[in-house]
Formats: structure tokens, sequence, C-alpha cells
């Protein structure tokens, strides 16, 4: 049944819709919005659900949950009629790259480092403009609030770097559709000589300069940028939109830039992103250029391991990786989807969390999934870890990805206390789901049927911090349709520019697939590939 039906506003009678803002702020968040009768799936241990509650949210938090939590209430305030319905935590999306939001479907599935000539082109040509980089972040954002995502981290990347006009493009979309966003930048300043095994003996000495080219900006001005961002956005919007730090990988910066970065997570208490062990080639980085030092192996020994980390991707890790993570208690983000795309292998799920290391899911970049549907990491990341271990006790169940979902995602935004829980206190991010419909017709099993049944489908309202942003499929805060025709105008007026990038990609390809070819004769003593495929090619 349509959601937009059943809002309503009350004093001690229902009024007409044309009464619903007097119930609002000028942002158009309810000072007061009561949701009725639901179903919630809280993920709170101390009553994970509530077969039918009232849910009473004040100025974006939710002030309490039960049965009778509404009872005596008084004043103007918007109902929200929740018979019929679940509502549980948005999802969040705990690792994005915005900066790909336009290339959905652009590559085949290819090695990471190969495929990443064509997502992250090494040529100045690839700059956008400010608008550019609003209509492409406002895109994503768009897909995911209409699919139940409320939070997002972005590990932003800027081509060829960042400028204030970029940042404030990428934080000013976030801010204007409504959704909840951190936000990082993601800017390497070392060569792409340094950055790669084998690059130096294979690459033509024509070529060789440009991988030897410095960084497009040195690490002051790239911390500048990060004061910048921290200065002007930072705990925006109560909090909604916030900054974060990356390196993009410890391989990629220098000791003194990573240190650097370290330095402003720890007084700003900012989530770290940094990539470790994504691909078979970055543990074979460590077996030859960092003394057969793994690179979580290396961020340890700086002393910089910590639980601000976002480690990405953590596929190819041995048990002494997974024991520094558990002791550092840094966080593990699991990007299945992204994973199978680039072949990079299948993290050890069951290790990790044994160990107890936290784990949080992420669907990576567009151009990596192709959709920016947390509803589909879910499932796979359920399956996935079926097909590489035969005892059936050491699957994943659907509590526990849930659980990786919404306590591990607050954990990694480092918002445990008040995101990915409906609780007294907590951010009023819901989201709501009509349980008349075919993913749940019968409803056998609700968590199984929400991990597994593709609840997409299903998903009426989506609201951020006591907002409603979006309603029976219809977002509430932009022209859905302008967006779209305006990400096709500028997409169709950068076909040379997209088409000369693409060649340049070309040129490169064959010398940095030599290079994955040498990296298969590296013995690294395990495999996270599965099937009839061979770690090496012995």
């Amino acid at each position: 049944m349509p959601v937009q039906q059943k809002v309503i506003a009350m004093r001690d009678n229902p009024v007409g819709p044309a009464k619903l803002a007097s119930a609002q702020t000028s942002d158009g968040t309810a000072q007061l919005t009561i949701i009725k009768n639901a179903r919630v799936l809280t993920m709170d241990p101390a009553c994970p659900e509530r077969a039918c509650a009232d849910i009473v949210i004040e100025r974006g938090t939710i002030r309490a949950i039960g049965p009778d939590a509404s009872r005596g209430v008084s004043g103007q305030h918007i109902v929200i009629d929740g018979a019929g319905h679940l509502v549980m935590p948005g999802l969040i999306n705990a690792h994005f790259h915005s900066p790909t939001n336009f290339l959905k479907g652009a590559l085949d599935s290819l090695p990471l480092e190969l495929f990443m000539l064509y997502e992250v082109p090494s040529t100045p040509d690839a700059a956008v403009s400010a608008r550019t980089a609003y209509v492409r972040t406002q895109l994503g954002a768009a897909e995911m609030l209409k699919l139940g995502v409320t939070a997002i981290q972005d590990d932003a990347f800027f081509l060829p770097s960042p400028s204030h006009a970029e940042i404030d493009a990428v934080m000013g979309a976030y801010r204007d559709i409504g959704i909840r966003a951190t936000v990082a930048l993601d800017q390497p300043n070392l060569p792409e000589i340094a950055k790669l095994p084998f690059l130096a003996e294979i690459v033509p000495a024509e070529l060789r300069a440009r991988l030897e080219a410095p960084a497009a900006m040195e690490a002051d001005e790239l911390l500048r940028h990060y004061d910048y961002l921290i200065d002007n956005w930072h705990q925006v919007d109560d909090g909604r939109l916030r900054a974060a730090v990356s390196c993009s990988a410890p391989q990629r910066v220098s000791v003194d830039y990573l240190r650097a970065l370290d330095e402003l997570s720890r007084q700003h208490d900012l989530p770290f992103y940094i990539h470790m062990l994504e691909t078979r080639l970055q543990r074979v980085f460590g077996e030859v250029c960092l003394n057969g030092r793994s690179l979580i192996q290396y961020v340890d020994d700086l002393a910089l391991l910590s639980d601000r980390m976002n480690v990405i991707h953590a596929v190819w890790i041995d048990d002494t990786d997974i024991g520094l993570l558990a002791e550092a208690r840094a966080q593990v983000i699991h990007n299945p989807i992204s994973n199978l795309r680039l072949g990079s292998g299948v993290m050890p799920f069951r290790r990790l969390a044994q160990a107890g290391v936290s784990i949080a899911l992420g669907s990576d970049e567009i151009i990596a999934d192709d959709s920016a549907n947390l509803w589909s990491v879910m499932k796979t990341a359920a399956l996935i870890h079926t097909i590489g271990d035969p005892d059936p006790d050491r699957w994943p169940v659907a509590g526990e990805i849930l659980k990786c979902m919404f306590e591990g995602g607050a954990t990694a935004m480092r918002q445990a206390d008040r995101l990915g829980r409906i609780a007294p206190g907590f951010q009023a991010d819901l989201i709501m789901l009509d349980l008349d419909t075919l993913p749940f017709t019968p409803l056998n099993d609700l968590a199984r049927q929400l991990v597994y049944a593709d609840a997409s489908r299903a998903v009426v309202m989506t609201m951020v911090a006591g907002r409603v942003v979006m309603r029976d499929g219809k977002l509430l805060t932009i022209d859905e349709r302008a967006l779209r025709q305006e990400a096709n105008t500028i997409m169709a007026a950068a076909f040379e520019q997209r088409e000369a990038l693409m060649r340049d990609a070309a040129e490169w390809l064959p010398h940095y697939r030599a290079m994955y070819q040498k990296m298969l004769d590296i013995d690294v003593r395990m495999n996270r590939w599965v099937g009839d495929a061979n770690p090496t090619r012995n």
C-alpha cells in the first residue's frame, strides 16, 4: 500500500496535506513524527524485534519505541501508519567511490590493476567540472536512497587532484539530496612506478618517464585540502555530513603522508580508509618490495594500525594479518560483488569473524558493481563463502550478515552509538518495507528473506535523520528525471574525452598484463581463488 496515502498531520484531529509543512522544520525534517503499528526490526540486542510498535521521532532522533510509545504525545506532529509494514534501520554502505557513478556497464571484468587503467586515468585530461562532480555524486546517492541505503562512506578520488570547488560539489550533492555521507579525499602522492612491482623492468624506456612523473599534488597541499574539507564540511547538518581520511593504499603514499593522515584521523576521530591486500598482486608487492611483509604488517610496523582504520577488502590475508587486525580492533570492509567482478578472490570471512574482527559491507564503486544495491551485497556475502569451506557450520547465516550491515557499518563510520539501530537516542535513519509484497509472501523467516529474497522490491519509504527523503519510489528532495537528463547530457558531451582516455589506457594494457602474468610466478603460500584456478602458472 502506498505510504503517501498514510501520511497525515495531527493536532487533535487529522488535517489535510496542506498542513504537513507546519509540523516540519525548514529543511523538511519533522519536529515530531510518529510511526504507528509497525513491525520493527530494531537490531538492538536488548530487544531485536517488535511485532507491533510505535516509534516516536523528535528532531531527527528516536525518542521512544514500544507498543504505547506514542501515548500522551500532544501538539502538532506527523503520523505515518506502519500497519502491514516492516520498519528497520537504513542500510549502511561502508565503502563506495562516487567518481565512477557515470560508468556502470562501462567495462568487462578485469583484474584490479588492469581495470584501474580505465577507471582512474593518469592523464590530466580526466578532470571534470564542479557541476559534473555534483551531478555524478547525486546520481549514485539517488540510486541508494531509492534502495533504502541511508548512509555511505565515500572514498572519493579527484582527477588529477582535488580542488575546493570539487570538494564543495561532492559534499553539496550529499547535503542537497539528504543522505548521510562520510567523505575522504583518496589521493596517492607517489609516482606510479613506486606503487606496483615489476613495472620498471617491463615498461619500455620511452614510456617510463610517465610512470616516474611525480603525483599531481604533494602531501602538504593535499593536507591543506583536508583542512578545507574538515573546516567547511565536517559535522555539517547535525553531523549528517562528515569527513574521513584516506591514503588509498599504503603502497601508494609516502610514510610521512601516511603518518600525517593518521594524525588527522586521531585528532578529529575520523575513519581512516585504506585498501589492503585486495588482490594477489598486492600480496606479491609485499613479497618483493617489503622484504616479505604484507601490507598489513607494514602498516603495523609503522605503529599506524588502529581501530579507526577501515581495512578495505582484506582478501589475500593470512593468520598473522588477522591477528594484527584483531589486536588493533580495525574494521574490515567486505565488498563481495566487487571482488567477484574483478576476480580478486574470496575474503576469509569466518576466520576474521572468529578472531573478533568487525566486518562491514560495501558495494564499492559503481563501475565494479554496476549498481549500489546493498541487498545484493548482503545476499552475495551470505553465499560466496559456502564455496570455499565444506563445513556448513562455518558458513555465514542471515543474522550474521545483518549484523555486518548495521553494527559493522555503524562501527566503521565511528558512529556505533547513533547509527544502525532503532533505539532511543539513535538517529532516525529508517526504511519501511511493505510486507504484502512478493519477497515476503509467504513470510517464513524475516532475517533470511531480508538477506536472500531481494527485499529491495519492498522498500516504500526512506528516512534520514527524521526526514522522509523517498516515498513510494519517488525522491522528495530532488527532481530525479531532471538529474538523469543532465547526467546523460554530460556524458554525451564527454564522449570524445572518454574515448581518448580509453585509448590511452589501452596503450598501457599490454605492459600491465605482463606485470600481472609475472606476479603469478611468485609463491604467496595461499590461494583465495576457487574452482579450477591455479594460484600460480607452475
